[in-house]
């Protein structure tokens, strides 16, 4: 179990801690909802998580079985619903593969990628399709 303190600051923003680690961040209510939108908004953090995800658990499977993943490059775009409740509607993934992959290696990247564990989580809740780019 990973523990999480968060501290409300003001204006909407907010300070969480890493209890592990110590490490701090800081999030802002985005523009669009009344905030200032000068760092992520809690659902950035959504959208961050699943692109860190993707790429952590495709470095796993490389590093296991010796993938070079210099240049792999993923960008997540979180889009918001229009419809109330405010929610995530999608997160459209897109990873940038690196070069000189053989079909194996690719088949098992991708594999790893549609397993993440913050992927699962959000399976079947949000719309998340993902693209994998070759040079």
């Amino acid at each position: 179990m990973v523990r999480i303190d968060v501290a409300y600051l003001d204006g909407l923003r907010c300070q969480a801690v890493h209890g592990p680690s110590g490490q701090r961040l800081v999030t802002d209510a985005p523009v669009d909802n009344h905030g200032k939108g000068e760092s992520f908004s809690p659902t950035d953090l959504v959208a961050t998580g699943l692109g860190t995800c993707i790429a952590t658990i495709m470095g796993i499977v490389a590093e296991r079985e010796a993938i070079d993943l210099t240049g792999l490059r993923i960008t997540v775009q979180k889009e918001m619903s229009v419809e109330p409740p405010r929610r995530i509607a999608r997160l459209v993934t897109r990873i940038a593969m690196p070069q000189g992959l053989t079909e194996q290696q690719k088949a098992k990247l991708e594999k790893a990628a549609h397993t993440c564990p913050v992927h699962q989580t959000l399976q079947g809740k949000v719309d998340m399709p993902i693209e994998f780019v070759y040079p």
